[in-house]
């Protein structure tokens, strides 16, 4: 039987990682990377964040659960450099200030699964670097990142800014801020709001490669 969330989340405090990663392992011989990503590791750090909040854990043991969780992450996510990269080129980034990357790099590696070649550049990334960046590598797909209702505001610049590249790519939001704030006002833009990485995986199977070609196009 593979193992659950919780029991996983255990694994993380009691800094198991060499267990930690031969169950993911196990996992990923019946499952895909989305099904890890969403249904074992995002719900494992979702309680631990319940943990932390009931004050069960200290700042310490999350800190603790995150690096391990990362490292995890970090030693399956095996990068098939032969793959077509018809799928385009993919920026992934977090919002000045924020500092959650373990969903940003979830979504980078959902985008190399289907194919597309992924400029990682973490969280808590300036503005101007950011730009710079798109401007340098004209990706079809900016993918941002923010937690906290205070992110709006970040993220409202940073779209507008985005907004006057040439040729202009396609913005997703992700993190927790899009189940928690209303953000009608950025989708109503033509930004792509996504809760989870379903939302993200299935947009990349039916509009994904449609919307590289037709920026290609441009």
């Amino acid at each position: 039987m593979a193992i659950q969330p919780k029991e996983l989340a255990q694994l993380f405090l009691e800094g198991k990682d060499s267990e930690a990663l031969k169950e993911v392992q196990t996992f990923l011989e019946n499952q895909s990377k989305k099904d890890l990503y969403h249904g074992l590791l995002t719900p494992a750090m979702i309680h631990i964040g319940e943990l932390w909040e009931r004050n069960e854990i200290s700042v310490a043991d999350e800190h603790l659960a995150t690096a391990i969780c990362d490292f995890v992450m970090s030693a399956v996510d095996i990068r098939k450099e032969s793959m077509s990269l018809a799928g385009g080129q993919a920026l992934v980034l977090g919002v000045e200030g924020e500092q959650h990357h373990l969903g940003l790099k979830m979504s980078a590696s959902v985008f190399r699964e289907h194919g597309w070649r992924v400029h990682y550049l973490g969280p808590d990334l300036p503005l101007d670097h950011a730009l710079a960046a798109a401007e340098r590598w004209s990706p079809d797909v900016i993918g941002l990142s923010a937690s906290l209702a205070y992110r709006v505001p970040a993220l409202r610049r940073y779209i507008d800014a985005f907004r006057g590249l040439q040729p202009k790519p396609v913005v997703f939001i992700g993190g927790r801020v899009v189940g928690i704030t209303d953000l009608s006002a950025f989708e109503q833009e033509g930004a792509l709001l996504f809760q989870d990485l379903s939302g993200l995986e299935r947009w990349l199977q039916e509009e994904g490669g449609t919307a590289h070609y037709a920026k290609s196009a441009t």
